[in-house]
């Protein structure tokens, strides 16, 4: 293995997240016993970056195993255009590593004045975000000192999970949450997937994922562009065929991202529709390893983050420090 940052710090991720699942059993359980109570008629997502790409995901996974509707935060709605919303009825979660961007942290307000529950998913607990929300359940990753999240995106997912694992009442979820750590390894093990000579040549591509497998398409895509210098975009596979497939020619590249969950067979074939117009299609996949259909999107972002380091390095960046990023982003 590498001995960059980002390397050292994705293969962390199985260890931290044992940490992190032992350290935030007892808030999550008071946190799904206050929405027991409260009984919210939505959830509201607030996060940029990584972790509106980790809201996706929170999205899919809420609506597939609670049932609630769950909308995406326009962060700038208090910020810049200084206005409230309606939102005491909603379960606002809130997503940062820093917990210290402006935008953020004036949703909290905004939502805390309009009586709605926060809960805060961060990694600095002595963060004003950790200090606003009602509830916080630290990611537990330790300093992540590469730009490119990878620990930390993992460490979100996983803290998700076991939110919802716990609050859906879901026992084989629950589970498999607690296996996810001794799975994560698993996918540490597994042959590389996205190698140097597959994108040797690739400037532009577009990764394609469904459901669960689209909400990490665009933390794939993220990853491309901060890390490798690609020009990546995500779509849902469905949503590509909407107009945007007519970008396919010879050779066009694709990024596949293959989940083994209900969306499978509706994916395969999107991905067959894009093969036969000619596309070269690159598969990432978690085959080998079986686990619950939810967790597996987190194993197949745990062998991509260490691939696409190594393909960092090849076209020449470090992928500790891709040029011009910084660790901590302050958006108003």
């Amino acid at each position: 293995m590498s001995n960059s940052i980002m390397a050292r710090e994705a293969a962390e991720a199985p260890q931290r997240i044992a940490e992190q699942l032992a350290a935030n059993a007892a808030t999550v359980a008071q946190v799904v016993a206050q929405i027991g109570l409260r009984k919210p008629k939505f959830v509201y997502m607030v996060g940029r970056g990584s972790s509106d790409h980790a809201g996706v995901f929170a999205k899919y996974l809420i609506e597939i195993e609670i049932g609630l509707p769950v909308a995406a935060a326009a962060p700038s709605i208090a910020s810049v255009y200084n206005k409230s919303l309606q939102l005491t009825d909603a379960l606002v979660l809130v997503i940062s590593q820093s917990g210290r961007s402006p935008d953020i942290l004036a949703q909290v307000e905004m939502a805390k004045r309009s009586g709605a529950m926060v809960v805060a998913l961060v990694n600095d607990t002595t963060s004003p975000l950790a200090a606003l929300a009602h509830y916080t359940l630290p990611l537990h990753v330790g300093a992540e000192k590469a730009v490119a999240a990878t620990k930390s995106y993992l460490a979100t997912l996983s803290a998700i999970l076991q939110l919802v694992s716990v609050w859906s009442g879901n026992t084989a979820l629950q589970q498999a949450v607690l296996q996810l750590p001794q799975s994560l390894q698993a996918a540490i093990a597994l042959p590389a997937q996205l190698t140097t000579d597959a994108l040797a040549q690739v400037a532009h591509l577009v990764v394609l994922g469904r459901g669960l497998g689209y909400a990490i398409a665009r933390e794939i895509a993220l990853k491309l562009k901060e890390v490798c210098g690609i020009h990546a975009e995500a779509f849902s596979s469905a949503e590509f065929l909407h107009g945007p497939v007519t970008l396919v020619k010879n050779q066009f590249a694709i990024v596949d991202v293959t989940i083994e969950d209900e969306s499978l067979a509706a994916h395969r074939a999107q991905i067959e529709d894009v093969q036969g117009r000619g596309a070269a299609v690159v598969q990432l996949h978690h085959r080998g390893i079986t686990a619950d259909a939810r967790v597996l999107p987190l194993l197949l972002l745990q062998r991509f983050y260490l691939d696409v380091e190594v393909v960092a390095r090849s076209r020449g960046i470090n992928p500790d420090a891709p040029p011009g990023l910084n660790k901590v982003t302050k958006t108003l």
